[in-house]
Formats: C-alpha cells, sequence, structure tokens
C-alpha cells in the first residue's frame, strides 16, 4: 500500500500490517517491537493513516479526534513535558523521561467515549518501554477491554516490556537494516554525511534513526573534548582536568552517549577489555545519579592504569 512507501527495508511489517485491514482483521493491540529509528515510528502513522482513511492528512500533526500519541515526559515544577517541551524550556535532563500512571490515566480517559468521526480510536505509545510498573499494570485492564480501539506499542524489544503486556498484543517484528537500505534511507532524508562516518554507522547498528541520533549527539560535543577524551591521558593531572571539562559542559545524555562512543573507539584502537569494563561501570554510575565528575576521575585513572 501506498501509505508505507516511505518505510525502508521492512517487508514484513507492511506486510502484516497491510493484510490485517484489507482482511478487516484489525488487532486491538499491536507491539511493535525493533531497535530505535528503524521505523517503528513511521510504520505506525502510515499504519494509522490507511485506518483513517478518509481524513488521513491529520495523523502526521497528531490534530485527529480519534487518536491519542503518548510519550515518555519529563517532571519539572510539578508539570510534565515532552522531550521537545523540555528542550524549549531549557530544563536540565539529569533523569530520563518515562510514561507516568497520570498518562495511563488519560488513555483510560480517552478510550471511554466512542470514536467521533473514524471506525475506532487508536493510541499510540511511544517507547513503551519507559513506562514505570504501575503505569504499566495500569494499562493492563486498558488492553483486557480495549473496547472500539486498537492500542500500538513501540518498543525495542519483547523483553524490555511486562511479559503480561505483550502477551496481550500482537507482535510485529522491525528489524536492523543492512548498508544499503542504511544509504537509502540516509540519502532519502538528505543525510548523507553521515554515511562518510564510520564510527557513527558502527554505533547505529543498522539503524538510521540512531545514526541521526549519533550524529546530533557528535555535534554536541566540541572537537577538544572529544579529542582530549577520545586518547588516554598520560597524567593523573590530565585525567583530572579531562574529567572535569566532560562533568561541567556535558548533560546527562551527552555524558551517556559519549560512553558509547569511547567504548567503540578505545575497542577500535586497542581491543582493551579492561577499558571496555570501565566504561561500562561509568554508564551504570552514571545512571545511578552518582557524582559525574567523580565518574570520570575514576574511569580515566583507572584506563591510565590499564595501559
Amino acid at each position: 500500500m501506498s501509505a508505507f512507501a516511505s518505510l525502508i527495508g521492512q517487508p514484513q511489517a507492511i506486510e502484516l500490517l497491510s493484510q490485517a485491514i484489507a482482511q478487516d482483521r484489525v488487532a486491538p493491540a499491536y507491539l511493535f517491537a525493533g531497535s530505535v529509528g528503524i521505523g517503528k515510528r513511521l510504520a505506525a502513522e502510515s499504519f494509522v493513516e490507511l485506518l483513517f482513511a478518509d481524513d488521513r492528512q491529520r495523523v502526521k500533526p497528531r490534530n485527529h479526534p480519534d487518536l491519542l500519541w503518548v510519550e515518555p515526559t519529563f517532571l519539572h515544577q510539578g508539570k510534565r513535558l515532552s522531550p521537545a517541551e523540555a528542550e524549549v524550556a531549557g530544563v536540565k535532563k539529569r533523569i530520563p523521561p518515562q510514561i507516568r500512571l497520570e498518562q495511563i490515566r488519560e488513555i483510560t480517559l480517552f478510550l471511554s467515549r466512542p470514536p467521533l468521526e473514524a471506525g475506532r480510536s487508536v493510541v499510540i505509545i511511544d517507547q513503551a518501554e519507559t513506562m514505570a510498573e504501575p503505569a504499566a499494570n495500569a494499562l493492563l485492564k486498558t488492553l483486557e477491554e480495549p473496547g472500539q480501539a486498537t492500542l500500538i506499542l513501540l518498543a525495542p524489544s519483547l523483553e524490555s516490556l511486562l511479559p503480561t503486556l505483550v502477551s496481550r498484543c500482537q507482535t510485529i517484528p522491525f528489524y536492523r537494516l543492512d548498508r544499503t537500505h542504511m544509504a537509502q534511507v540516509l540519502e532519502k532524508i538528505g543525510r548523507t554525511e553521515i554515511l562518510q562516518r564510520s564510527e557513527i554507522l558502527a554505533l547505529a547498528q543498522g539503524s538510521p534513526g540512531a545514526a541521526i541520533i549519533h550524529w546530533q549527539q557528535l555535534q554536541t560535543i566540541s572537537p577538544e573534548i572529544l579529542q582530549a577524551v577520545a586518547q588516554m591521558p598520560r597524567s593523573l593531572r590530565e585525567a583530572l582536568t579531562i574529567a572535569r571539562q566532560v562533568s561541567k559542559t556535558l548533560d546527562f545524555e551527552s555524558q551517556l552517549w559519549l560512553v558509547d562512543y569511547l567504548q567503540h573507539a578505545y575497542w577500535q584502537q586497542s581491543r582493551d577489555i579492561l577499558s571496555l569494563q570501565l566504561l561500562e561501570k561509568a554508564r551504570d554510575s552514571l545512571l545511578a545519579y552518582a557524582q559525574s565528575q567523580l565518574v570520570w576521575e575514576v574511569t580515566l585513572m583507572g584506563m591510565m592504569q590499564s595501559f
């Protein structure tokens, strides 16, 4: 179907969703499972456009009265903010966003009324893996009795959700793209410069969306800091200086990204297992909200001793 024309490299997903509509056998709940940035969101939009065939132009701007798109939020001064709203507000994002219990209650309220214009209501839960357990448990009742509606959960894997949620959904698998399909997608959206950066493609692991995210993260880090951390510190003083620079200039998400980047860079340079283990410990410590400067000091000093 033409609605899926922009979805590259996912023939199985296209076939399953197209046949569901053609045979009028749309499931009450779907789980689109696959890595970030490989087309799950685009597939969801395309699927809803087909379901709302008479009024599909309101799907992408998400202003159709029978469509509810739910995404993780930050909590700032008692208010929920989407990632885009948090960016505009200049909120320092120390804790990853999540799907909250209040948002699940809003889904329940949305589905308590019949669809206004379309044949069914549709709820899309983006990054469903960010649901805390209370929110996931609250969603179970809705999945059991969705009424005149279809729910679509987008998540990186079956394992990232509670088994009770997975069991109530029809799973649509999405697969990583090969180099040819990656190039097609990046050329189509005008991001061919990414194809020249082998480290970005390696980090993306077959995901065009991940490649773009990695590229954007790369642009937020000054070349001086990137060069400093990509080379092993030569002295204790240099390690402490670099740790302070990273902690003071990079936010939480950028520091997590830097861990991924350095794991790849150090592995390419030396195949040193200890450095990878130290960086993995750094990631765990950052996610546990340890003091970031101390985390980087311990990590960089530890890597000096490994060489």
